[in-house]
């Protein structure tokens, strides 16, 4: 039996890169956690500890902080294809390259009815997303984008069902026809191309998932689901596919009845865990491989 070096990758995880645009009395930010991950033939740094074609990780801290000036930052997708590029074209001893970055994002803070020039209060909406990853050098050389957000917490206080479920003797839920659905949703969606407005489809994308959250009278969470990802690749066909995750974010009916008062759906306890997780993929039956799309800078697999 012959014992041998796995998947292997190196990088520096969550830079926090904070760029200030000052070219105007009127400030702007963008503020970022940016996670950089190099694949390519790194085995002797591993089995003899040889650092030769190793490019260290405080160089793709150092890149990441740089490439916010040099590049710029309008938007998080093109900001993560410059860097992975870079480390692909320009670093020989890399193959593969994979930058996640999240963005947190604020707005100017409003003083006596105007926009503060540049004083910013942070926006806790949602948190954006993006995951970059290129490989191959030159003309065989392939690029995956995958645009998202996290923590995007949604609640609608009808037009929610869940009953006809399946039941055995462990099963104690009551169905109902009327309840409280809420969710702090995970969405992930795979470009099929790499020149676009990244922001505007960021924006779009969002506005679509909210308004069917909204109006779409729910049987259940995964048809919500369902039909929010068939909303987007509607409206974008360069979106090949998009992934949820969705804690139930459940909230039951207090009893009340000990003080004897009525309590017609107005009053619940939100219970934080455990929760039931709902994920799913809504994808084109034509849409390309995804290759390592979807594979994190965390994971190996």
């Amino acid at each position: 039996m012959a014992i041998v070096l796995g998947p292997n990758q190196y990088g520096k995880a969550e830079n926090r890169v904070v760029r200030i645009t000052r070219d105007s009395a009127r400030h702007e930010i963008r503020d970022l956690n940016v996670s950089t991950a190099l694949r390519g033939d790194f085995s002797a740094a591993h089995l003899v500890g040889d650092q030769s074609q190793v490019l260290p990780t405080d160089t793709q801290k150092q890149t990441a902080y740089s490439y916010a000036k040099e590049k710029g930052v309008e938007s998080i997708e093109a900001y993560g294809l410059e860097l992975a590029r870079h480390f692909v074209d320009d670093v020989v001893p890399v193959e593969g390259a994979r930058i996640e970055i999240e963005e947190y994002a604020w707005e100017h803070a409003i003083v006596d009815g105007e926009e503060h020039e540049h004083t910013f209060v942070r926006l806790g909406q949602e948190v954006r997303t993006a995951s970059i990853t290129v490989e191959g050098k030159g003309a065989e050389q392939k690029t995956w984008v995958i645009g998202g957000l996290k923590d995007l917490v949604l609640l609608k206080s009808t037009g929610s069902e869940f009953h006809g479920f399946l039941t055995d003797e462990y099963t104690r839920l009551e169905p109902t026809t009327d309840r409280v659905m809420a969710t702090a949703l995970v969405a992930q969606w795979r470009f099929t191309e790499t020149e676009l407005d990244w922001n505007a489809v960021y924006a779009g994308v969002k506005r679509i998932l909210i308004k069917q959250f909204a109006v779409l009278h729910s049987l259940a969470l995964q048809q919500t689901l369902y039909e929010m990802g068939k909303a987007v690749l509607e409206e974008y066909p360069f979106i090949a596919e998009i992934k949820f995750s969705a804690p139930n974010k459940h909230h039951f009916l207090y009893n009340l009845e000990t003080f004897g008062v009525e309590n017609n759906n107005e009053v619940f306890h939100a219970d934080d865990r455990p929760y039931g997780l709902i994920q799913a993929t809504v994808m084109r039956d034509d849409a390309p491989d995804a290759g390592p799309a979807w594979t994190p800078a965390a994971n190996l697999a």
